[in-house]
């Protein structure tokens, strides 16, 4: 890889995910994203488990007009192959909780019969292990997005990176490399940057990117070079911004790449 490359991806910091409601909103106005992250049984027959998440999807959330986003994805390239994500937004903390109340009045209306309803919730807890974990995150508009603008029924790549802010009140410039690199690549189909809200570790910013394929990840890197060069045409003062801009992270990160399900895309 290049070093302007990396230059430049050190900084493009998950999701998910926000609909039409969420963008209609305050442009500085951040949103509420739970991410819970389980896993998959080995033995798990997927266009099963498939079916019986449509039906959940179709009953429950796509109903719940408390949940303004939501996005399952899968593993493609993470460190453990069994992860499953459910995301899904909210426009407040307190529609956080109070969207629990709405999921079990839909959940008694799709599934009257006592019966019929555990067995049907005894078999989607059959595809997936004891273990699992749940994060919060606040979205972060006021530094540039970009929305998911597709009809396309086949699964994008989402591409996660976590960062760790320094925590230090230094760094300034994502909002303007946003703007000028960002939102004007045409291979990333959406940007959608948040940050910890509740969760293991407060110093996480995360950044979640749309491709159309695995392909398109490689060609944004060569496209965010002359991107970056035409911003910033003489190399000092492109290294003068980048360093500035680099201020506000600690230079760890994490790579995750998962796909979405469109069918159960909100």
């Amino acid at each position: 890889m290049k070093t302007n490359n990396i230059l430049v991806l050190g900084m493009l910091i998950f999701t998910f995910l926000l609909n039409t409601e969420v963008r209609a909103q305050d442009e500085t106005k951040p949103a509420y994203i739970t991410v819970t992250t389980v896993h998959r049984n080995p033995d798990t027959d997927r266009k099963d488990w498939q079916k019986t998440e449509q039906e959940y999807y179709d009953q429950v959330t796509s109903k719940n007009d408390l949940i303004i986003g939501s996005e399952i994805l899968n593993h493609y390239f993470t460190a453990n192959s069994s992860e499953v994500l459910f995301v899904n937004v909210y426009k407040t903390w307190q529609d956080i909780e109070k969207s629990d109340d709405v999921t079990n009045e839909l959940i008694k209306k799709a599934w009257p019969d006592e019966k019929v309803r555990k067995a049907f919730f005894d078999k989607q807890r059959s595809y997936y292990t004891t273990m699992h974990s749940d994060e919060i995150y606040t979205s972060q508009p006021m530094v540039g997005e970009k929305e998911l603008k597709t009809d396309s029924k086949e699964p994008m790549i989402v591409y996660v990176r976590k960062l760790q802010l320094s925590m230090n009140g230094q760094g300034k410039g994502l909002k303007e490399f946003n703007e000028k690199v960002t939102l004007k690549n045409p291979y990333i189909k959406a940007y959608y940057p948040h940050r910890h809200a509740w969760g293991a570790d407060s110093r996480e910013f995360v950044e979640a990117f749309f491709f159309d394929s695995m392909g398109d990840i490689e060609k944004s890197f060569d496209k965010n070079d002359e991107l970056t060069k035409a911003a910033w045409p003489k190399e000092a003062d492109r290294k003068s911004f980048m360093d500035e801009m680099n201020k506000a992270f600690t230079g760890i990160h994490g790579d995750y790449i998962y796909t979405n399900v469109p069918s159960m895309a909100k």
